[in-house]
């Protein structure tokens, strides 16, 4: 396997990743999403965003489903066990324990370059999708420029906003990429921004692509090593690398399941 090394220098990642000012106003209806749109361009252009960014931009349409599934979350006030059960557990372990087997090469490798364990990748990647089975149906672009539009959280998604138009300048996306309600993208669902940031180009083709397995779960730890993952060290609650998984997903039970599946695929 050819060397994993982020494709991006951190001086590119600051100067891309700088937040245009909020001088587009927010909206809480489909109603302003038009004038919402013209005002942002303006804003992106000051951020780096080309006119392939900004295109994705003028063609982005308001994602009520995004909206509705914003409004929707109720997996998150689950306990753990039922959070567990209607997630699939058991099939997320027994496939991530073969996955584990027939790639050990490709886990090792990562583990060795940053010290991630292969279970913490695997039930990620299950969590997710499935293991690549399902990552969306929804256009990123119209989806993330949506949340960002939108007052609930605009200041949270506008980087991210600026994030998915630099992804299309560099042509890791295009305007009509599918995946999830939120924008996320590929194989374990990075938000643009984050994907812009910690993007590996593990598989050796110049660009760094979400929706290729190998620079996905590559990108996967290398954002959870940038953010702090102590190789060696237990991943568990109340151990050091379980602060790690928090930073992957806010919702309490969903880091408390990566964890307990994580170290049953490695057992």
């Amino acid at each position: 396997m050819q060397s994993l090394k982020p494709l991006l220098c951190s001086l590119a990642i600051s100067a891309a990743l700088a937040v245009p000012a909020l001088g587009a106003t927010c909206g809480n209806s489909s109603g302003g999403f038009g004038a919402w749109k013209q005002a942002f361009a303006s804003e992106a252009k000051r951020a780096g965003v080309g006119e392939r960014g900004l295109q994705a931009l003028a063609n982005a349409k308001y994602a009520t489903g995004t909206i509705a599934a914003d409004r929707n979350q109720k997996s998150f006030k689950y306990s753990l066990d039922k959070f567990m059960n209607v997630r699939g557990a058991p099939t997320i372990v027994k496939k991530g324990r073969a996955l584990k087997s027939r790639n050990a090469g490709f886990y090792q490798s990562l583990e060795k370059s940053y010290g991630v364990p292969a279970g913490v990748l695997l039930a990620i990647h299950g969590m997710e999708t499935g293991f690549g089975g399902f990552m969306g149906n929804s256009s990123v672009v119209s989806a993330i420029t949506t949340l960002a539009y939108d007052c609930r959280r605009s200041a949270f998604f506008v980087p991210h906003a600026v994030g998915a138009l630099i992804l299309v300048d560099r042509g890791s996306i295009t305007g009509n990429t599918k995946g999830a309600k939120h924008g996320e993208l590929g194989h374990t669902q990075f938000l643009p921004g984050n994907a812009l940031k910690y993007g590996v180009d593990a598989s050796g083709d110049g660009r760094v692509d979400l929706y290729n397995q190998t620079d996905a779960l590559a990108s996967t730890a290398n954002f959870l090593r940038k953010k702090g993952w102590k190789p060696g060290k237990g991943y568990q609650e109340g151990q050091p690398n379980f602060k790690v998984i928090k930073q992957w997903n806010a919702a309490g039970v969903y880091q408390k399941a990566i964890a307990i599946m994580a170290a049953q695929i490695d057992g």
